[in-house]
């Protein structure tokens, strides 16, 4: 299975599992998280989720092949009950606390749903990096006002506008994460924050959590609409058909020749 489900001691393990694409996400992966996700919930045997992928990767993000297949109806609009919509509303919605520990690169989608988990542990081999300008798109799913909450805008500019990778150290300066760990560490780690959770009053973690994030709900949604207005329309336009030709052809995409 390219998502793995686990559920022991109070703590639910979604771990990304499909090394031989790099834990490229698919829509069946976005589905599959997201099923868990809503079904934690109201599970009582959950009380802390651990989201995880392997020692050499996070996830790289998207499948392109599969993104460039479901992306778009014909209307050219976007349809917010693709799965991997259902996995980001759950996931920013989820009223547990939920711990993420990092690996190896997190690209894209993967960097963009850490700012919207509680707790995020890093590897001392993680890096993260945000392309979106460098496929012709925008950030996504509040990532242009979360990350510049977190790192300042002119760290934030940096990052997002160039959409260059970054290490975990700086990573872990700019507020993205909370701590990095030798690699053979993290998992452990993570794991046993995730008990201290468990072992914790339920309704006092989930209290908090809400009382926390009750000021950025709003915020997030309206961010979220324009940027997915922006992202769709700019999914259509030529320097974004010129990116992902250029990466499926495997050369370096030509943007002078647009505007």
């Amino acid at each position: 299975m390219d998502i793995l489900c686990s559920k022991s001691d109070g703590i639910l393990t979604l771990e990304f599992n499909r090394l031989e694409r790099k834990n490229a996400i698919t829509g069946a992966m976005y589905q599959t998280l997201a099923d868990a996700l809503v079904a934690a919930e109201t599970d009582t045997d959950v009380r802390a989720i651990v989201l995880c992928g392997k020692r050499e990767i996070f996830t790289a993000g998207n499948d392109l092949e599969d993104f460039m297949k479901t992306a778009r109806p014909k209307d050219g609009s976007l349809d917010h009950d693709r799965p991997v919509f259902q996995f980001m509303r759950a996931l920013y919605g989820c009223g547990k606390p939920v711990v993420a520990a990092v690996s190896g690169p997190a690209i894209g989608i993967g960097t963009t749903m850490l700012m919207h988990c509680d707790l995020v542990y890093a590897a001392d081999n993680a890096s993260f990096s945000m392309p979106f300008t460098q496929l012709g798109l925008c950030p996504e799913f509040a990532s242009s006002l979360l990350f510049t909450q977190l790192a300042g805008y002119p760290r934030a500019a940096e990052k997002l506008m160039l959409g260059e990778s970054f290490p975990a150290q700086e990573a872990l300066e700019m507020g993205l994460v909370s701590k990095v760990l030798p690699l053979y560490e993290l998992i452990p780690f993570a794991q046993a924050q995730a008990a201290k959770l468990v072992a914790l009053p339920a309704a006092s973690i989930r209290a908090t959590k809400r009382l926390m994030k009750q000021s950025r709900i709003e915020p997030i949604k309206a961010a979220i609409a324009d940027e997915n207005q922006l992202f769709s329309a700019m999914l259509g336009a030529p320097e974004a058909k010129e990116a992902f030709t250029a990466f499926f052809e495997k050369r370096k995409p030509d943007f002078k020749q647009f505007a």
